[in-house]
């Protein structure tokens, strides 16, 4: 997108267009003044509007149009997708391209002027894996080529493999039809399943044990995939954003909120992911060449994820197919045909994976600089795309917020600190090493915990920032809603405040869970659950850049008002501090 200078949205007029409208420069600089006026005024009327919890919240304006200027004359956020996305991307936990890519982000930021840029190193456990080359076909009784994505973390095929195509369909976990009275439990809560016990399974898996010796087997039923009639909302509503963002009274996303607590697993049952592990350990033991599995989704979507026991031996080359090559195998086999297919799969392995890592930078604060500001996202990816919208984009939107400050000549009192995260697609896991590391519990604190104030986190794709929830007591929320008013022209519709310290879903639940104000930004949708999300469509050209520019302006804003404010954000009290979450129970 070309460069926009001299844009009402960055407080400014070129001199060109105030000549050809015709106004002198008395005139000019009276209306400079009066805006002036205007921008003290409504200030002054926000914080009388504003609830009474903040009533004194000053917002710099000047700082403000500074932030706008820079953010739309010299945005880099197409520049630094580009590189995430299309230099080291996918950038998989453990993988060589996540790594470069956390280390182009920090000679970037150097380059930017922060300081302090460096690697902070975490306990993967697993080793690095990567899939450099994949290709399918059917051989008979047509010829064709497949559409699949690997399964991280299984094996190559050694060379191009052939083998009969047979499908089995081993116990399973399923839903049970809903009773006449409908189900119990609150509304909208995940219906249970019911999951085999082992013996159920073991004794499913004898009876198809003489077909998958040297087969190329699919493991269960197609996936009918109804032709969507009434696709799902691309943006939120202002009015709808503004009930979803009220601090009084938010209504519930249209969009989806956070999971409902998983079930209790029944301890006599398997889970989904056990089951999965023991049909792996029953292939390779009766000597399949490759497993399939359906992607279940429209249009060709992919979703591919990993073998749950992170070691190749204890899997065969697994693939996911397209739901409609999946299906028009099960086909071709429901009509007693011979079906022969080939797989070619390369992939690697990366001991030195097993370390992984955050990437963290600085711009120093001045007399408040011991306290912190915090912005980030993952950096981490799936491997199916290059990983834009999950998460490129919102790494590339905190890093350009963090260097419109710096670029703008902006002078924060406290430090901020922008961090991208690893580990975030297999359980948040380089976000939670990080905040035990630097913070620990509002139980057990470490010494940085008392000068920690807030992390702004994006994560939900390329639609422009809507709304912020933060961990912590309604003042937080006042302040928050408060400093993202400036900035309703661009669709910011209110902060609301969450209780909850459950971790899950998206990095700023790891602070939610220490104790610590974790800032969620909430976005419009585009094409995030219905299209890209984890699947082999999430690439660069899915990026909306005026979005994004937004977000970054926007966030640059709140960040720098953070900064610059003479008290910290409220935290609970101790008294009213909620208690922390029971420990996850281990599943079978």
């Amino acid at each position: 997108m070309a460069r926009r200078t001299g844009s009402s949205s960055s407080g400014g007029t070129g001199a060109a267009e105030t000549r050809a409208a015709g106004f002198t420069t008395g005139m000019v600089r009276a209306m400079a003044t009066s805006n002036r006026l205007i921008r003290v005024t409504a200030a002054c009327a926000l914080a009388t509007f504003g609830s009474s919890l903040n009533a004194q919240e000053r917002i710099d304006y000047e700082a403000i149009a500074k932030i706008r200027k820079e953010g739309r004359a010299n945005s880099q956020i197409m520049k630094t997708l580009h590189v995430l996305t299309d230099v080291h991307g996918p950038r998989l936990t453990g993988s060589p391209n996540h790594k470069a890519a956390a280390e182009w982000v920090m000679k970037q930021t150097t380059a930017w002027g922060f300081e302090n840029a460096h690697l902070e190193p975490w306990d993967f456990g697993h080793p690095g894996w990567l899939n450099e080359r994949f290709s399918g076909f059917i051989v008979s009784p047509v010829k064709d080529s497949l559409a699949g994505e690997v399964v991280a973390w299984t094996p190559g095929t050694s060379g191009a493999v052939r083998g009969r195509a047979v499908r089995i369909d081993p116990p399973r976990c399923m839903t049970p039809p809903a009773p006449a009275g409908g189900r119990p439990g609150a509304p909208g809560a995940p219906a249970p399943q019911v999951c085999p016990t082992l013996d159920e399974l073991t004794a499913g898996l004898e009876t198809v044990k003489v077909k998958v010796k040297g087969a190329i087997v699919l493991v269960g039923a197609v996936t009918k995939v109804p032709v969507t009639l009434n696709p799902p909302a691309t943006r939120g509503g202002d009015e709808e954003m503004r009930r979803r963002y009220d601090l009084d009274n938010p209504a519930p996303s249209p969009f989806g909120g956070n999971a409902a607590p998983t079930p209790t697993p029944d301890p006599t049952r398997l889970t989904a992911n056990k089951i999965a592990e023991i049909v792996d350990q029953f292939l390779v033991a009766n000597g399949a060449l490759v497993r399939l599995n359906d992607a279940g989704r429209e249009h060709g979507q992919i979703r591919a994820f990993n073998n749950r026991t992170f070691d190749i031996a204890k899997a065969v080359p697994t693939v996911v197919l397209r739901n409609e090559d999946y299906g028009r195998i099960s086909r071709l086999l429901d009509d007693d045909r011979v079906v022969e297919l080939e797989f070619n799969i390369v992939n690697q392995t990366y001991p030195e994976g097993k370390t992984s890592y955050n990437v963290v930078a600085e711009i120093p604060g001045t007399d408040k600089k011991a306290e912190v500001v915090m912005l980030g996202g993952h950096l981490d990816s799936w491997h199916s795309a290059t990983g834009a919208t999950d998460n490129a984009i919102g790494s590339a939107v905190m890093l350009e917020a963090a260097r419109i400050i710096k670029a703008a000549g902006l002078k924060p009192r406290r430090t901020i600190r922008v961090a991208l995260w690893g580990g975030e697609e297999q359980g948040l896991l380089g976000s939670k090493a990080y905040v035990k590391e630097h913070f620990g519990t509002f139980e057990a604190p470490k010494p940085e915990f008392a000068t920690f104030n807030g992390y702004f986190n994006v994560d939900s794709g390329t639609g422009r920032i809507r709304g912020a929830n933060v961990f912590g007591p309604k003042e937080a929320g006042a302040i928050l809603r408060d400093v993202l008013t400036p900035f309703e022209d661009f669709g910011l519709m209110g902060a609301t405040v969450t209780a909850s310290r459950r971790s899950g879903g998206t990095d700023s639940t790891s602070f939610n869970e220490a104790g610590l104000p974790g800032i969620g930004l909430g976005q419009d949708p585009i094409q995030y659950g219905s299209h890209t999300w984890h699947t082999n469509l999430d690439s660069y050209e899915r990026i909306i850049e005026e979005d994004a520019v937004r977000s970054s302006i926007a966030i640059a804003g709140a960040v720098y008002h953070l900064a610059m404010r003479e008290e910290m954000l409220p935290r609970f009290p101790k008294e009213k501090m909620p208690a922390p979450p029971p420990s996850p129970t281990p599943t079978p």
